[in-house]
Order: structure tokens, then sequence, then C-alpha cells
């Protein structure tokens, strides 16, 4: 369990909080590329407790900056978007893609151009990259170098972008994507039906997995591995990069999935979706992560929270559904947001299953307070190929070490 303190070092996020400093020196997920529309509305986006724009301009170029315009702080959401800039609708101040003060009407004509120069704007560097506009939040200029996961670097056609908005702290977002134990308990419905349908192995057999560990610059690889009592085992193997995402092992058959919960504030986050194949187009309408609503800047929406406990019918499950949630993404949602907005982590009792939280969260303290200290942060102060990063699923004998298995080149006839 955690102490009081240690609870809050991990979900306090707003502007002055150690993680929320720590956090903005990474480039993070901020809107989806499609949802801005050259010279369309200006979108409200709200990251770590502050509110921001974001926006296209005339020469498909995107902006961020600050919400509030710098004159009033009127909402720059409601401004005029055209001739590469936002024009305030309040006083017609215009500011250019790049953050510069181009025009200052309500000020005498003689010195505008004078005034205009000593405006300062907030905006943001922005990378644009599967299917999705990144931003970089911190104080280093120049900004730090992109993360170029693999999904970074393939085509759009190639790349599914999705997002879901939650009532919980990102650490509880986080959490859940990182826990290999309940897989065969929270998803042994879905599971099951996926083994019957494909003949792959079933976790549900052990729901008791051994973790080991390799430590890396970035964060950790992990490898959860179950015993089927056959002489194989079946083995996850997952990659954790500090501060937010979660490689996930999944079948060969399916989508390459990445999941990046981002802290809206303290008591909100946005879990995204990135899937993916590496060598061929995605068909869209097949992405679990779609399944349930169409909209896929919230697939959350119409699933139910708190007050209709999360839309779970009891009826489906005396007739056998585990859970009686709507979908294997429900089920991850409803135990996220379930503990609350921001969980007492001071009450668990944790037991072996829970490792990877444990060290998760150890890492991440430790980074957060070295920060404080003056340090880089983690994972930035070495030179780090994040294009090599990759999670893998097997069906493997007892006597093959996992260690040897390199995730971006293992046996073929492991995969599963």
């Amino acid at each position: 369990m955690l102490t009081h303190e240690e609870n809050d070092l991990l979900v306090k996020v707003g502007p002055g909080a150690p993680m929320g400093e720590f956090m903005r020196e990474y480039w993070i997920p901020a809107v989806r590329s499609e949802s801005l529309q050259a010279d369309g509305a200006p979108k409200r986006v709200r990251i770590l407790g502050e509110n921001f724009v974001a926006f296209r301009a005339t020469d498909g170029r995107v902006g961020f900056f600050d919400e509030g315009c710098p004159h009033r702080c009127t909402s720059l959401a409601l401004a005029r978007n055209e001739d590469n800039a936002l024009t305030c609708i309040f006083h017609g101040w215009k500011i250019d893609v790049s953050g510069k003060v181009v025009e200052v009407p309500s000020e005498p004509p003689e010195r505008r151009a004078e005034f205009a120069a000593k405006v300062r704007v907030r905006h943001y560097p922005v990378r644009e990259a599967a299917n999705t506009v990144w931003v970089y939040l911190g104080k280093r200029d120049p900004a730090p170098n992109f993360v170029d996961f693999e999904f970074n670097r393939l085509p759009v056609n190639q790349v599914a972008v999705s997002k879901a908005i939650l009532h919980c702290s990102w650490l509880q977002a986080m959490e859940t994507t990182i826990d290999s134990s309940h897989l065969g308990v929270l998803h042994s419905f879905w599971l099951k039906n996926n083994q019957a349908n494909t003949g792959t192995p079933l976790a549900t057999y052990n729901n008791g997995p051994i973790y080991d560990y390799i430590m890396q610059p970035y964060g950790f690889r992990e490898a959860a591995l179950r015993d089927l009592f056959d002489g194989t085992v079946y083995t996850r193997i997952r990659e954790v990069v500090v501060p937010f995402y979660s490689f996930v092992p999944m079948d060969s058959a399916a989508p390459n999935l990445t999941l990046c919960p981002i802290p809206i504030d303290d008591e909100w986050s946005v879990l995204w979706y990135f899937q993916f194949y590496l060598d061929k187009p995605l068909d869209t309408n097949a992405l679990f992560a779609r399944q349930e609503a169409r909209d896929p800047d919230d697939t959350a929406a119409g699933l139910g929270g708190i007050e209709q406990v999360w839309s779970q019918d009891r009826r489906k499950m005396k007739e056998g559904h585990w859970s009686g949630l709507k979908s294997l993404i429900a089920e991850d949602f409803a135990v996220a947001e379930a503990p609350g907005a921001i969980a007492n982590r001071t009450r668990e009792y944790l037991g072996s299953s829970d490792s990877t939280l444990i060290r998760f969260r150890r890492l991440l303290i430790k980074a957060v307070r070295d920060h404080q200290r003056g340090q880089a942060p983690m994972g930035m102060d070495q030179q780090v190929d994040f294009g090599r990063i990759r999670a893998v699923t097997l069906h493997n004998r007892k006597e093959l070490n996992w260690r040897e298995v390199d995730p971006r080149n293992p046996p073929s006839e492991l995969l599963v």
C-alpha cells in the first residue's frame, strides 16, 4: 500500500504539482488529427488541469495555444479560424498559427505594431503522427526528441486512434492496463469465446501468473508467465514506458495495441487506444475499442457510469456471463472508475499478482522525486530507440528462456 503522501504525488497533476511538472516534459497525445479541419472550429483540450485550444490553420498547420486570449482571457474556442490565425471575437486580437500577435484593433493605430510585438502568447510545439496531434507542454527549448514509436512511423491506413473519457485519475486507468492477473478473471467470458473460435491457449487455465522483468532506461519489460500444466507456458511480454505507455501483448492475428492514459485533471483521464498493423491496412470497423460506441473521441460514451452501475446486466450473469458488462473494454472502464475518482491506495492489500503495479509505482515515485532534484526525466537522459519497443504473446515450452526472445523477431512457431 502507499502512504497518503505517495498517493497524492502520483495522482496530483496540475501546474506546480511534482507529477504534473514531470509529465509536462514528455510528448503527450492531445487530439485526433481528423477532428481538426482547416479553418474549422478550434477544439478545446484539457490536459494536466489546464485548458488549451487546438486548431488547423488554412495551410494545414496545427496551432496549440492556451485557451484564454492574452487580452482578456476570453476562450479562443470561440475565435474565428481563418488566414492562418485565430481572431478573438471579443476585441479582434489576431494570433497567427506560430503564436505571434499580428493584429490588435482595440489599440490606437499608431501603437498597434509596437504593442502587439510585446504581447506574449503561450503556444506549444506540436507534431502529427499516428493520426494524432502530439504536444509538448514542458520547459525545454527546443523540445525534446519525439517519441518515435513504431505506430508513429506507419501510414495512416495502418493505425486507428480512439479515446475513452473516464471519471478517475490517470493512474487508475494506467494500472488497469498493466495488471495482467485480471485477464483470466474479469475478461474470462470473452477469452473463452476467443479460445473456442481460434483454438489459442486459454489464459484462464492459470490466473496466477509468475512475473519476471528486465529493467530498461524508459521503464521495464514484463513477462507474465502462465503454466498451462501440459509442459507449455502462455507467455505475455509487455513493455511499460514511463510515464504512461503500456504496450499490450496481443495474439498475432489481432492488431497491435498501445494504451496511453493521459490526465485531464486529478479526477478525470482520457485513455488513448493506438491499434495498428505493421504490415497491412486496418479494418477499423472490426477494432475492439469501437465495438460499443462509434464516437472515436469517447468510446466510453453510452456505457454508463457509477449511477447506472456501468450498465451491468445481472440476468446475463445468471446465464453464465462473468461480469454482466457489455464488452471487454466496458469491463476495464468499470473497474478503473469503481474505486472513485481518486482511489485510496492506503487501504489496499497487495499480493504477488500485483508485483507489476508495485514496481511501476516505485519506479514512478523515484523518477518524479529525481526530477524534483533536478535530474532529467526518466528515459530522456539516454539515447532510447523507441521504435524497437514492441509487445508479443507466445505459447512455448517451459524450457524457453523468455529473456532471450527478441519481441521484434520472435520464433514464428511460438506466436499465438
